[in-house]
């Protein structure tokens, strides 16, 4: 008869646990995630929505996770409209009616928690970065592999933002500057959209490996604002894609020297004149599509110059290469500890346990213009 009233009791505390909107976690405790889901494709405006869920204090293997920031890209976008190559898992277990992701490719987390049998040298307090794409980073909370992570084992001098945000645009710059052409100090390569995310990262990549870079933007009423700011992070030349076009221009910016390597980010008529400035057997890599139109590359360079075209993409590179991906960003993150790379242009949003669905679609759909010219980043309050 006495134990009726305690084992009720016992059963409100439990659900007050689990449904108290709190960011609560430690090792005998659960953790209250908040997350954006979908359960099917389309407009992230549309199809995206405001959950909660608990989280069970981890077991064997298990890593519960805080993220710090995490970071909107435009595959993030694509990712949710159903348009791009990597598919979410759909999935029951966050507790929503029907099968939902949650979008985010791109994230800092902190470790809270390890279950008994996770590598003992990963503990309470430390910084990581997913390994791969695909694990769902607009969340305040989630649980974590080994092999989902890749540890920060010394955060001295460096931000949240620079953390969060040095696995896809300066991991895709380092690639294909390393990666194709065989670039030598002092040696040339071309690129448009050269103030996007990746763009910076080439600029300021090239200048410490040696290279010299001719960066083309859009003409803009700005352009000599522009042309300072990139030529600061280390730019060769900054040009307009209008001045790209003219021969004599480029002739005399290389002084006859042969451009290796062209980086492409946009495609069309801006991508066809890339073809046009390499020189022989120079490479065509084509990471992105901004202006959403094909391109063709002239007969002539294929024939008289033997132009290489290729395709780069990060997530299948690092699907590939986890050693690789490891020493790289160790060397990324190395340049920001020294003072040598700079932070992208960014915007932050707030994200507490009291932040309303609106407030955190506001940069989802500032993300969706590919021109929107600052990354945005949701930043996680540990309340």
């Amino acid at each position: 008869m006495q134990m009726r009233p305690l084992v009720l009791r016992r059963a409100s505390l439990i659900k007050r646990i689990l449904t108290t909107h709190r960011h609560y976690s430690t090792r005998f405790g659960y953790a209250h995630s908040r997350c954006l889901v979908f359960s099917r494709f389309g407009q992230p405006e549309k199809v995206l929505k405001l959950h909660s869920y608990s989280i069970p204090p981890p077991y064997d293997d298990i890593i519960n996770v805080r993220f710090i920031a995490s970071p909107i890209n435009p595959a993030d976008i694509n990712q949710i409209e159903g348009v791009y190559p990597e598919k979410p898992e759909f999935t029951l277990g966050l507790g929503t009616g029907d099968k939902s992701a949650v979008p985010g490719n791109e994230g800092l987390v902190e470790i809270v928690s390890c279950g008994s049998k996770v590598n003992p040298s990963i503990r309470p307090g430390q910084w990581a970065i997913m390994s791969g794409p695909n694990f769902g980073t607009w969340r305040t909370y989630a649980q974590a592999k080994e092999s989902n992570l890749i540890m920060i084992p010394d955060k001295e001098g460096i931000s949240p933002v620079q953390a969060a945000t040095v696995s896809v645009n300066p991991s895709t710059a380092y690639r294909m500057l390393k990666d194709f052409a065989g670039l030598e100090p002092g040696e040339y390569f071309v690129q448009n959209a050269a103030n996007s995310g990746v763009g910076r990262s080439a600029i300021q990549i090239g200048r410490l490996w040696g290279l010299k870079s001719i960066n083309i933007v859009r003409d803009r009423p700005d352009i000599d604002k522009l042309k300072e700011e990139l030529i600061s992070l280390g730019g060769t030349e900054v040009i307009t894609e209008t001045e790209a076009k003219d021969k004599r221009h480029m002739a005399k910016i290389t002084g006859g020297q042969p451009v290796k390597l062209a980086l492409n980010c946009v495609g069309g008529e801006s991508a066809t004149n890339l073809a046009r400035i390499l020189g022989y057997n120079g490479h065509l890599v084509t990471y992105g599509a901004m202006s959403k139109l094909p391109f063709s590359v002239p007969a002539s360079a294929l024939i008289f110059k033997n132009i290489h075209c290729h395709g780069f993409w990060i997530s299948a590179w690092s699907k590939e290469n986890d050693a690789a991906k490891s020493q790289m960003i160790r060397d990324i993150l190395g340049w920001i500890r020294d003072g040598e790379f700079k932070d992208i242009p960014y915007e932050t949003t707030k994200w507490s346990e009291d932040t309303r669905l609106e407030t955190l679609m506001e940069p989802v759909k500032r993300g969706i213009s590919e021109y929107s010219g600052r990354k945005g980043i949701f930043m996680m309050e540990d309340d």
